[in-house]
């Protein structure tokens, strides 16, 4: 099979890319995963490479910013694409998409990182960690006497790979944890599951809230002003998802006013979040610059052992697990 791995550019300052994919990683996939067709690679990173080798790929291995605004494109033998990303909202609507050509994510790649920032994000809240940050800046000793996590109220709205995975290690700690997805139907790794249409009432009851659903034109703003409003005083939120899942603005006169005890971002509005930004100056509030998912370690080698997976799926005339559903947009 001929594919086409297009990896971003080099880091601008020069520093290394633990995301770059490499022609062994590739081999030692195709290893793992009992491959005996014959495969021939090619690499690229810029416009011009790109051009080069998706006119006789079959398949392509990528990120959703290098293929963004770069089809149609002559590639007359190609049959899928393959994304090193769970969320490809970055690529709505997928009208770009050529007829015939099956569009994949790494959907299960980011459940043991994202599960320990939760959990991570749970504690600290929990113990008004955000809180004693902003009195830190200020000079200011207060102290706060929090109960600890056992019992206490989590809803995750997104029960996918990311949902599940902040679930499961809240459970461990003894949390109650309710799930909100588009189609209820029971979940292992919940006590309770909701449809959405079910969620200003879920809100209402919830000690902490974790973003985690997929973007979609369904769940954009999903948390507007307005359901941010119906969390009860004291509340924390966490956002795993993205940026656009919720009112920023919201969020942070909620927090300037005391509404809410904290809150911990993974991801904004925009990215990278510029130097201006309300909410690096907004109190009792923590943002990390888009991290809570990727293991260096590991994320290479596991997304590319899921594309040989969906690979050796689709030459069984099986269903491919990673399929990205067009009308659903992921």
């Amino acid at each position: 099979m001929r594919i086409h791995i297009q990896n971003p550019p080099p880091p601008a300052d020069g520093s290394p890319d633990p995301f770059i994919i490499t022609a062994a990683q590739v081999e030692q996939a195709a290893a793992r995963g009992g491959e005996t067709e014959a495969h021939t690679l090619s690499f690229g990173n810029d416009a011009a490479s790109f051009a080069a080798g998706i006119a006789d790929a079959e398949a392509v291995v990528t990120t959703p910013g290098q293929i963004l605004g770069r089809f149609p494109v002559a590639a007359p033998r190609l049959r899928m694409i393959f994304c090193t990303s769970a969320g490809l909202d970055r690529l709505l609507p997928f009208d770009w998409l050529p007829p015939g050509v099956a569009l994949l994510n790494n959907r299960g790649v980011h459940s043991a990182k994202v599960g320990e920032y939760s959990l991570m994000a749970l504690l600290m809240l929990a113990a008004r960690v955000p809180a004693y940050a902003t009195q830190q800046r200020a000079g200011v000793w207060k102290p706060f006497f929090t109960p600890i996590l056992r019992g206490r109220r989590l809803l995750v709205v997104g029960t996918g790979d990311l949902g599940a995975a902040g679930a499961r290690e809240a459970r461990r700690y003894g949390m109650h944890v309710t799930g909100v997805r588009a189609r209820p139907a029971p979940h292992p790794d919940f006590d309770a599951i909701l449809g959405t249409d079910a969620l200003d009432a879920a809100l209402a009851d919830t000690e902490f809230l974790l973003l985690a659903c997929p973007l979609t034109p369904a769940t954009r703003n999903i948390l507007d002003r307005r359901r941010l409003g119906l969390l009860p005083a004291g509340a924390g939120l966490i956002n795993v998802g993205r940026g656009a899942l919720l009112d920023q603005d919201a969020l942070c006169d909620l927090l300037e006013a005391g509404r809410l005890s904290g809150a911990v971002l993974d991801v904004t509005v925009p990215e990278p979040l510029p130097p201006d930004a309300r909410l690096w100056r907004t109190p009792n509030l923590l943002v990390t610059p888009h991290v809570a998912a990727d293991n260096p370690e590991t994320y290479n080698v596991d997304s590319l052992d899921i594309f040989f997976a969906n690979l050796r799926a689709a030459r069984a005339g099986e269903a491919m697990p990673n399929l990205v559903d067009p009308g659903r947009g992921y």
